[in-house]
């Protein structure tokens, strides 16, 4: 058979598989996503993540010779709306499973409508409440806010620095925070010396970023939340000559923060995934390849930068993908028992290995810490 010929016959077997694909049933990924209000910045890379893979897959065959189907709602950040575009997928849509719920309150206002009606869920967003206790049907693909703290914790005391000043954010994932670092300082021997908040909308942190600076002998702040505010946080504090440290919680790991923050970014570290430095990353790391994969077909496509919330997408998506296949099928309650199963999954977010006890499946290695240099991220360990 000549080169022309096998061509030809790999174009039309090619085509009859898409064919096959687009006229079975199509799999239903329903998902309700942040893409507008102040989460937007990791909303929007987590919608853009679904349809480019979804479209890959479909393009390769789809998953068990169907078409996957995305069903998205966006909930403006509103964790009510949430609840409502959930009841719509699940009743309305008849998903087959559920990848989304960007921030903590969103995905918490959909577990009860997953668990009750049986459906897969596997969340974006990073509070540990999501996951502990273990919900049957629930999954998360981020790192835990609890994750963070302790990552946080280990890099102050490592520079000196046991005095430290809280601020969280009231969203459901900086409250969520707030607890666990709460619990973590003492757990590690670290004094909270100012614990303040600030709302998710408020356009100027001054007043209490002002208590911090006149606490006495504060050495660094940790800043718990998502989304814009705390790019807000990081100018105020330099307007106001607050020159302590500052540690940001993975809510905020994406390249719009950095823009968002300006030169007021200088200097500043979070816990965050590999993705953000993929192409600093050593060769002979297990994560390199997938999420160098990721950010090439990302930046391909819409020529923007990754973010690590695309990134949850992208595992949250794969993680189902490969349930699905492994379940032979979409029965809920075996796709369910598939993901329950994942072990050894090499994501953007770390190496997965989920249990009946565990449901997120992610070690503190899976979190790299990251300092902000010359308006770029700075692996550090």
């Amino acid at each position: 058979m000549n080169k022309l010929l096998q061509t030809l016959c790999a174009a039309v077997l090619g085509a009859g598989i898409a064919t096959a694909a687009a006229a079975a049933e199509p799999i239903k990924v329903g998902a309700v996503l942040s893409v507008t209000g102040p989460a937007a910045f990791l909303g929007d890379p987590e919608l853009k993540t679904l349809q480019l893979y979804v479209d890959k897959i479909n393009k390769a065959g789809g998953v068990l010779g169907r078409p996957l189907q995305l069903v998205q709602y966006d909930d403006g950040s509103d964790a009510g709306k949430a609840n409502s575009f959930g009841k719509r997928l699940i009743d309305d849509d008849k998903v087959d499973v559920l990848v989304g719920g960007t921030t903590t309150g969103s995905t918490m206002s959909m577990v009860p409508l997953a668990e009750k009606a049986g459906v897969p869920f596997v969340s974006l967003a990073g509070a540990v409440v999501i996951v502990e206790p273990v919900k049957k049907w629930v999954f998360k693909t981020p790192h835990t806010d609890r994750m963070a703290a302790e990552k946080v914790f280990e890099d102050m005391k490592k520079r000196g620095f046991t005095k430290v000043a809280l601020f969280s954010e009231t969203s459901g994932f900086g409250q969520s925070g707030k607890k666990e670092t709460e619990a973590m300082a003492a757990k590690m021997g670290i004094t909270l010396v100012a614990n303040e908040t600030y709302g998710a909308k408020d356009t100027d942190m001054s007043p209490q970023l002002t208590n911090i600076k006149n606490t006495a002998g504060v050495q660094a702040m940790f800043v718990f939340g998502l989304g814009q505010g705390p790019a807000i946080v990081n100018k105020n504090a330099r307007q106001i000559g607050l020159a302590v440290p500052i540690y940001h919680a993975h809510g905020v790991a994406s390249d719009e923060f950095i823009k968002l923050s300006g030169a007021a970014a200088e200097g500043i570290r979070l816990p965050a995934a590999a993705l953000l430095v993929a192409d600093k990353l050593p060769a002979n790391d297990v994560q390199k390849p997938v999420v160098v994969a990721y950010a090439k077909a990302y930046r391909e496509r819409y020529k923007e930068d990754v973010s690590s919330f695309g990134g949850h997408a992208y595992d949250g998506l794969m993680l189902a993908v490969d349930a699905i296949k492994r379940a032979g099928g979409t029965d809920k309650a075996k796709v369910r028992d598939a993901l329950e199963a994942t072990k050894g999954y090499v994501g953007t977010g770390g190496k997965v290995n989920m249990s009946p006890t565990d449901h997120m499946g992610l070690d503190l290695t899976a979190f790299r810490m990251l300092e902000i240099k010359n308006g770029d991220w700075v692996l550090i360990n």
